[in-house]
């Protein structure tokens, strides 16, 4: 109906799908970055909810534009169910980090875990 925005500012125009991690708390502000500078959005979502399928969901059902992690979208948009807008904004993501206590004895669950981690960084590294 608005067509597709050109810049992050156009999503007041837009119905959006937003996300918030309780009912008593703002759905959370998109960020963005624009000549290396950050700031963010506060769209007034049709629907917020904090169940990133039902997001999903939404979206795919024409509900309105969204936003999430890129993994969470990458199957729907190489069938082309969704398709990406405004990624001249999308901030720089470094990925996530992982700090635990530096010691010889750690727990084997923990060892475990960062075991794991560090194998999937690899492999997506490589």
């Amino acid at each position: 109906r608005h067509g597709r925005p050109r810049h992050p500012r156009d999503l007041a125009d837009h119905r959006c799908i937003g996300w918030r991690p309780a009912p008593e708390v703002a759905p959370w502000r998109w960020e963005f970055s624009e000549d290396g500078r950050a700031f963010d959005v506060a769209v007034s979502p049709r629907i917020t909810t904090n169940d990133m399928l039902l997001m999903v969901r939404t979206a795919l059902a024409g509900g309105g534009i969204t936003f999430g992690m890129e993994d969470t979208f990458r199957p729907y948009l190489a069938r082309g169910e969704l398709e990406r807008v405004l990624d001249d904004y999308l901030p720089p993501f470094p990925g996530f980090y992982l700090y635990y206590p530096n010691r010889h004895n750690l727990a084997p669950k923990l060892r475990a875990l960062v075991e794991h981690v560090r194998g999937f960084r690899e492999q997506k590294e490589g």
